[in-house]
């Protein structure tokens, strides 16, 4: 299976101009899944400790549009998050014959310069249940519930091939976010595959781009995006994640 992370502009223009470059990327190399990052259609909101009621609800209307072009991509599954209605972060699998399914709801929310995410919108709900779709078994962690590892043990359990973790990370943590990446796949016997805005931001805490493809023997990063190449595709068979379940440190039981 063809598979595809990237990293996006968070600026309109910006993104306006990554997404037709995406699009062509995906359709050149046939991709059948595409991972987004993290609430990718509207400027970070996070990045300000105020809250603007109208800014989240503009952010709710633009995801709404931009969902509704998913298919531009041309992948038969695409996988991010949005804002909602009722102030969550949600998880989503889009899939080109079934459309929108909300898999699952932000639970872990930093709250520090740049990233004030439980000042702005709630918890959700703690549930982490895999989602079967057409590019395979499918566990989400978004973001920050990459560092809550009973989670990628849980998803082994669950039989999960692709841990899939859309985000937003500034720069400089860049090589803590790809060991953390490392760890789950390890940790599930899974592909973890990752998407990232890249800014614009203040500093050092500006989304600082990095998408990845790690496979889930080793945790051996496959790939990595970059500004000059803000698109990966590659291809994995996900026989290996299934025969991972078996072997060190995963068949080890709790």
């Amino acid at each position: 299976m063809k598979v595809t992370v990237c990293e996006l502009g968070n600026d309109p223009q910006s993104l306006s101009d990554d997404w037709q470059r995406l699009g062509e990327h995906v359709r050149e190399h046939r991709s059948e899944l595409v991972v987004l990052p993290e609430m990718p259609f509207a400027p970070w909101l996070a990045r300000t400790r105020e809250v603007d009621a109208s800014a989240w609800q503009a952010a709710v209307v633009a995801h709404d549009h931009w969902i509704e072009r998913l298919a531009e991509l041309g992948a038969g599954v695409v996988i991010s998050t949005r804002p909602t209605a009722d102030h969550h972060n949600e998880g989503f699998v889009w899939q080109r014959d079934r459309g929108y399914q909300p898999v699952h709801t932000k639970y872990y929310l930093p709250d520090e310069a740049g990233y004030w995410e439980a000042s702005w919108y709630q918890r959700g709900d703690g549930v982490f249940e895999a989602t079967h779709c057409a590019a395979g078994h499918i566990g989400l962690l978004i973001c920050s519930e990459l560092w809550f590892t009973r989670h990628a043990r849980d998803y082994a359990k669950q039989g999960v091939e692709l841990i899939v973790c859309p985000r937003v990370t500034p720069g400089p943590s860049t090589e803590m976010w790809l060991s953390g990446g490392q760890g789950a796949a390890i940790i599930s016997g899974a592909f973890c595959l990752s998407s990232n805005l890249r800014g614009p931001g203040t500093g050092d805490l500006a989304p600082g781009g990095t998408g990845w493809i790690i496979e889930p023997e080793y945790g051996r990063v496959l790939g990595t995006t970059s500004e000059e190449h803000p698109f990966l595709t590659l291809e994995i068979d996900l026989q290996i994640s299934q025969n991972a379940k078996a072997t060190y440190p995963r068949y080890i039981s709790d």
